[in-house]
C-alpha cells in the first residue's frame, strides 16, 4: 500500500486549518492509499495547534520562520514514500490529492505540480496578483529554459526519493519555484491544471516585497549566488 504524507506549514491558521484536515480525510476516505498528515507549525499563537491534534494530524513545531524552512522540516518528518503539500487557507483542493497520486504513479511521474493560473477566476486571484505570478513564471522560463505556467503554485505531490537529488537552496517563499526548477531539469516532470479558490484568514505574503525578493533569488540561483 502506497503511503502519502500531506504536508502543511501553519502560522495562525486557526479559521481554516480544521476545515482544510478534514478535507484530507474524506480525499482519502475509501481510498487504496495510506495518508499521514503533517503540520508544521511556525509558533502559532491562536488554536491552530489544538485543532490540528484534534484532527489527527502530527504537529510538528518549527520556531525557525520562513516557508522553505517549514516544508524542508516537513520532509524530514514525512513517512511516505509519496509527498503532497499544500497551504491551510483552503486554496487548494485536497481532494485531488489521490488522483494526482494515482496519476504520478501510472505514468511513472517524479514530481507533479498543480498550476493555479489556467482556470483561475477572479474571484480567486487579483488582477495585480496574476500579473506578478506572470512576472515571475516569465523570467523563470526564460533564465533556466523551463516551461512552468504557475512557478509559485504551493500544491505539489512528488515521490520522497527525488529528494535525494534536488538542490534546495531557500528558507524562505523562493523554495516554492526553486524546487520546480530544480525538478522540472532532474526528473520526469508534469504540470497539472487545478481549482484555486479564495483564500480564507490573514494574507501572509506581501505582494511586492515577497515578489521583488522571489524575482532576485531567481537571478541569484541562475548565476550560482544563492547559497544554502
Amino acid at each position: 500500500m502506497v503511503k502519502i504524507s500531506v504536508i502543511i506549514p501553519t502560522m495562525n491558521e486557526a479559521s481554516s486549518i480544521g476545515q482544510v484536515l478534514d478535507e484530507v480525510h474524506a480525499a482519502f476516505r475509501g481510498s487504496e492509499m495510506e495518508h499521514e498528515i503533517l503540520v508544521v507549525d511556525t509558533n502559532s499563537k491562536d488554536r491552530t495547534v489544538e485543532i490540528a491534534r484534534s484532527k489527527s494530524a502530527v504537529v510538528v513545531p518549527e520556531p525557525r520562520r520562513g516557508y522553505g524552512r517549514a516544508y524542508k522540516t516537513g520532509f524530514g518528518h514525512a513517512r511516505g514514500e509519496l509527498i503532497a503539500t499544500l497551504d491551510a487557507d483552503l486554496t487548494y483542493p485536497a481532494a485531488e490529492i489521490p488522483r494526482l497520486a494515482r496519476m504520478l504513479l501510472e505514468k511513472d511521474i517524479e514530481f507533479i505540480t498543480c498550476d493555479r493560473l489556467t482556470n483561475i477566476t477572479p474571484a480567486a486571484m487579483s488582477r495585480q496578483h496574476r500579473f506578478g505570478n506572470w512576472v515571475l513564471a516569465k523570467t523563470a522560463n526564460i533564465l533556466f529554459g523551463a516551461k512552468l505556467k504557475d512557478s509559485q503554485s504551493g500544491m505539489w505531490i512528488f515521490r520522497k526519493a527525488l529528494l535525494t537529488r534536488l538542490t534546495l537552496t531557500s528558507d524562505g517563499w523562493p523554495l516554492s519555484e526553486e524546487i520546480k526548477l530544480e525538478a522540472c531539469r532532474k526528473c520526469r516532470f508534469l504540470e497539472v491544471p487545478i481549482e484555486y479558490r479564495p483564500r480564507h484568514g490573514a494574507r501572509k505574503l506581501s505582494s511586492w516585497r515577497d515578489g521583488l525578493r522571489n524575482l532576485s533569488f531567481l537571478f541569484r540561483k541562475r548565476f550560482g549566488h544563492a547559497k544554502r
